[in-house]
């Protein structure tokens, strides 16, 4: 009976993957993910992308369901469901439907501990990224990935496709190292999280140097800058397609007193402020449960732009960070733009961006300030690639 479940659930995920874009994730591969497990005591490091198959199973469930011996799971930012606020204190709990422990990686222990490792053989992380380097999932498997190093424990990464699949932006500077920073690469990556995982191992980025084991299980069926749309939202503020393929250019704006739609139902697909005139379009922030519960700007009309139809930028785009600047500086309004300099500089990864949109650079200027060490990470970026 129990075989007959297993091969069942095998050719539901197998036939499911593959009428959803003929693409099968990693944890949809379930002939290869189920022997790394046997006998073994797991942990995931999962949410709710970390889904399988046509019904979009989550791989708790599923695991659990073939008898896998699931002892925890780890919740990044935003919770297990995906529910919290970007920045919100994620609580430590139990699954309602498993019973099993709930760990916060997100608040004061973004890494887990020994005594948390303690009981697990081995670490499965399951959760989908969307290209950004400010995308702080890739930042929660860094310190999942130090922290197996240092407990000796494998690490298992199953690899979901990019959907932003762009090289582009400044590379992060050492000093603006943070949580939304980790890593020395640029705005937009161009990697999935098990090349990105090689490259932070490979180039010696953990804590003391030190290396971890891990196992990738590969996507099928996909390949670089071959589009790919998410079976469900990877965050509560990105909602679809479009709101994704602008998050990166538009995030930025995080530190200005630009709105980019945070407490309506089009976050990262409008921007626009109550500070400026001359937009026909408007909107107004309102606390959203599931989207944003404080929104900058509540209640305040917002005049800007509606990006929803727009043609989304191949890459990372400058424009509107700079129009915007410009219109609050012809408004005499240039000292209420920047509201949180340090911060866009954290998200850019360096603070010459903001000044050279200060000092009136165009964007092809200021592109060509981050030209030759965009090359140099796309030579670094060569050695990890696990697909065309």
């Amino acid at each position: 009976m129990t075989r007959r479940i297993i091969f069942l659930i095998l050719i539901a995920s197998f036939m499911g993957s593959m009428h959803a874009q003929h693409i099968r994730t990693g944890a949809e591969q379930l002939e290869k993910l189920l022997p790394l497990l046997k006998g073994k005591q797991v942990a995931l490091v999962v949410n709710q992308t970390s889904i399988v198959g046509h019904n979009q199973t989550h791989l708790l469930d599923t695991l659990l369901s073939l008898q896998v011996n699931v002892r925890k799971v780890f919740a990044p930012e935003h919770g297990f469901r995906g529910n919290a606020d970007a920045g919100e204190t994620v609580k430590n709990g139990k699954d309602i439907k498993s019973g099993l422990p709930i760990l916060s990686l997100y608040g004061k222990n973004k890494k887990p501990t020994s005594e948390q490792l303690s009981d697990i053989d081995v670490v499965i992380f399951d959760i989908q990224d969307v290209g950004a380097r400010f995308y702080t999932y890739i930042s929660t498997m860094h310190y999942v990935m130090e922290a197996c190093a240092e407990n000796n424990k494998e690490l298992i990464i199953t690899d979901r496709p990019n959907p932003c699949d762009y090289v582009d932006g400044p590379i992060r500077e050492d000093e603006k190292k943070s949580f939304v920073g980790m890593h020395p690469i640029p705005v937009l990556h161009g990697c999935t999280i098990g090349e990105l995982a090689q490259m932070i191992n490979g180039e010696g980025w953990l804590d003391k140097n030190v290396k971890c084991r891990i196992t990738i299980i590969p996507i099928e069926g996909w390949k670089h800058e071959q589009a790919y749309s998410l079976p469900v939202k990877p965050s509560p503020n990105l909602p679809n397609d479009q709101s994704i393929a602008l998050y990166a250019s538009l995030c930025p704006f995080e530190g200005t007193s630009v709105s980019v739609g945070r407490g309506t139902y089009m976050p990262f697909q409008v921007i626009g402020s109550p500070h400026i005139k001359g937009y026909d379009y408007s909107f107004v922030p309102q606390p959203l449960e599931g989207f944003d519960k404080n929104p900058l700007h509540k209640g305040l009309t917002c005049y800007g732009h509606d990006l929803r139809t727009t043609i989304a930028p191949h890459g990372l785009s400058l424009k509107y960070i700079i129009e915007y600047y410009k219109v609050y500086k012809e408004q005499g309004k240039a000292d209420k733009f920047f509201t949180r300099p340090s911060w866009f500089d954290q998200l850019m990864g360096t603070s010459s961006v903001r000044l050279q949109i200060i000092a009136g650079k165009d964007e092809s200027i200021i592109r060509q300030s981050w030209k030759d060490e965009l090359m140099n990470y796309q030579r670094i970026r060569e050695k990890y690639l696990l697909y065309p």
